[in-house]
């Protein structure tokens, strides 16, 4: 299995994941069009996925789902509650059950519940054979759920949305400062590196910190946090903006 990323932060996000046979992508907040150039940039084609698995209705993540998957007869997953919020049921979506596994080709995908200001929002881990990718951005706390289900993974996408002080002293006005960093919200440097800390490190391939805020966070401060808590510098990505990351096998 190996995976990638077509873009990460407020302005849209996409990850790809594939096995030999299966290929999905974990939401699409980019428009078609600038979709298609990301995804020719890895290497891939639209018609390569086998389904668009969304996270929750903020348009940074779904914004480009309908579009794509119309053109392109693309399978749709989401939650009942993220796909009414998204208004996706015109695409018959297959409603994913979180905690349940559903198994798109031979990638098994597990809906985990998390703490976001969203309708029924979800992370997920994916998993071919005994490889297991954690996916896990926006969310505002780390609740014992994710705890247990992010315990053990071979590579993993983590949210490092803010450095808290940066945030505070930042141009967000104060109802936004709160929103972000409240139990709703998005995960700190540091909630990132506390959650960090209670995982399996050893069994870690890749570690890729994602969603990083360009106003209120910077990649100095995330990697130093995280290197220092995981031990080591490789293996240690950080996703931006522009480009995401290129394809990293997880062995």
């Amino acid at each position: 299995m190996e995976f990638c990323s077509l873009g990460s932060g407020s302005a849209g996000n996409a990850l790809l994941v594939r096995s030999r046979t299966t290929c999905v992508m974990v939401d699409c907040g980019f428009g078609r069009r600038d979709l298609e150039r990301r995804l020719a940039l890895r290497g891939m084609d639209p018609r390569d996925l086998d389904g668009i698995l969304v996270t929750h209705e903020h348009s940074d993540h779904v914004g480009g789902v309908a579009a794509l998957a119309r053109h392109y007869g693309i399978a749709v997953y989401s939650t009942a509650g993220t796909a009414k919020a998204a208004r996706l049921q015109e695409l018959e979506p297959t409603v994913l059950v979180s905690e349940r596994t559903q198994c798109i080709g031979d990638i098994a995908v597990l809906p985990v519940t998390v703490p976001h200001d969203a309708r029924e929002p979800c992370q997920f881990v994916l998993s071919h054979g005994a490889r297991r990718l954690g996916v896990l951005t926006d969310l505002g706390s780390v609740s014992n759920l994710v705890r247990e289900h992010y315990r053990c993974c071979d590579a993993l996408v983590l949210e490092c949305n803010h450095d808290e002080e940066m945030l505070a002293g930042g141009p967000y006005p104060y109802p936004l400062k709160r929103r972000v960093g409240g139990d709703f919200g998005h995960l700190s440097n540091a909630q990132a590196a506390g959650l960090l800390g209670s995982v399996e490190k050893s069994a870690l391939q890749h570690l890729v910190a994602a969603h990083l805020s360009e106003q209120n966070n910077a990649p100095g401060k995330v990697q130093a946090l995280l290197g220092e808590v995981l031990g080591r510098e490789e293996g240690l990505r950080i996703a931006d903006q522009a480009s995401g990351f290129g394809w990293l096998a997880i062995a």
